[in-house]
């Protein structure tokens, strides 16, 4: 998915991403808000922004 793997679970409704590159994203996949949602499409350098 874009460059990105799923590295494990975290916290509550996180999980761990990380890239080829090697950056790591932390994601909430409950995400409601869509600025939430466009932050950390930008985090991980996506331009589809809801």
């Amino acid at each position: 998915m874009n460059g990105y793997k799923l590295i494990r679970s975290a916290k509550g409704s996180h999980e761990i991403w990380a890239s080829e590159k090697g950056v790591s994203i932390t994601v909430n996949y409950a995400c409601k808000s869509r600025h939430t949602a466009n932050s950390i499409m930008k985090a991980a350098d996506i331009d589809h922004r809801f």
